[in-house]
């Protein structure tokens, strides 16, 4: 049996140094120090025939073999690896060859249109201001005139943090805080993130952004409101584009009206993009309430404002023709690469 231990060392050394592949090691290796048939294995397995006197250093010299052999294996795969490290250097590469064109990124369709929506205010002389995302039961509510038993204002609508503020569900809380810092004339727009506990869907989301526009001052009427938001959306949509305003009711604003922009995909005239109707809603829009004005330090019998918000997501939505929010966050590459 030492015999045999001394003929396997010899020809695994042997074999190892002929080998020219990393396959062919590891299938020698298997067969000779696999676990289940390997060939050293069958060789201990005979180690019960001898005499007992003989075991303990036939058992040593089996294990002094095995090192032997694992070291042989061990110099032929630093050799084979060294060999594909020669083979790689030796390679030539054609340098003048023309390479792949990296993929270049581009502004995400939110913040396109964003840009777009900034650019209008700013040249009629708006301010861009942001708020905090943070927000007071306050700001957020009591000083926008919605009082605590304001339907809005259940946890089923808002995130309330257990300090008790909340993630604010509007932007419209930075119309007292800019108001309380300067006095009128104001126009501002503040761009930014809210939040509201609505179920994930193709048309809602618990975050999305919003933007606010608002001015004061002495003789702002509902006219200069119409007129700005008429402007914004053919500037956003095309010079095609009508607007039209629907009564409604917001706790910050009175009267209140619901904007609503053409459909671009039948002009008007009814499909399945706006449900028939040929018009799509784009969001709230008023008179600044005098309550909010009030609140604000401002006296409503001399100053007048008129206020407006609008969801960047829903823009972006109508502008393209697209059929579900979720899109717009999923940064699936397919679908952002069409607004490079």
């Amino acid at each position: 049996m030492t015999d045999q231990l001394k003929d396997l060392e010899d020809e695994v050394a042997a074999r190892t140094a002929a080998l020219n592949t990393q396959a062919e090691l590891d299938a020698l290796y298997t067969s000779v120090l696999g676990r289940k048939g390997g060939r050293l294995s069958q060789i201990m397995a005979g180690v019960g025939k001898l005499p007992k006197e003989e075991r303990a250093e036939f058992g040593q010299r089996a294990n002094e073999s095995k090192l032997r052999i694992e070291s042989s294996f061990a110099s032929a795969a630093l050799r084979l690896r060294d060999a594909g490290l020669r083979s790689e250097l030796a390679k030539t590469y054609d340098v003048t060859f023309p390479a792949t064109a990296p993929k270049r990124g581009s502004i995400h369709i939110l913040r396109r249109t964003l840009n777009d929506v900034v650019s209008f205010f700013r040249s009629r002389g708006f301010a861009v201001v942001l708020g905090p995302e943070v927000e007071s039961e306050y700001y957020n509510f009591e000083a926008m005139n919605i009082p605590a038993d304001h339907p809005s204002r259940e946890a089923m609508d808002t995130f309330y943090l257990p300090s008790g503020a909340l993630l604010r569900t509007h932007t419209s809380p930075m119309q007292v805080r800019a108001m309380l810092q300067h006095p009128p004339p104001i126009a501002i727009l503040v761009p930014g993130k809210v939040y509201r506990r609505d179920a994930l869907d193709a048309r809602h989301a618990f975050m999305f952004h919003q933007f606010e526009g608002l001015q004061v001052g002495r003789g702002v009427t509902f006219a200069h409101l119409k007129g700005f938001v008429g402007d914004l959306c053919r500037h956003l949509y095309g010079p095609e584009r009508r607007t039209r305003f629907r009564p409604s009711y917001f706790q910050f604003t009175e009267p209140s009206a619901e904007v609503d922009v053409s459909c671009g995909v039948c002009a008007g005239s009814g499909c399945r993009s706006c449900g028939g109707a040929g018009w799509l809603e784009m969001g709230g829009s008023g008179m600044v309430h005098p309550h909010v004005l009030r609140s604000a330090g401002y006296d409503p019998e001399l100053y007048t404002g008129w206020a407006f918000g609008l969801g960047i997501e829903r823009i972006a939505l109508v502008r393209h023709n697209i059929d579900d929010i979720r899109l717009l966050t999923e940064n699936q590459p397919a679908f952002v690469e069409q607004f490079q």
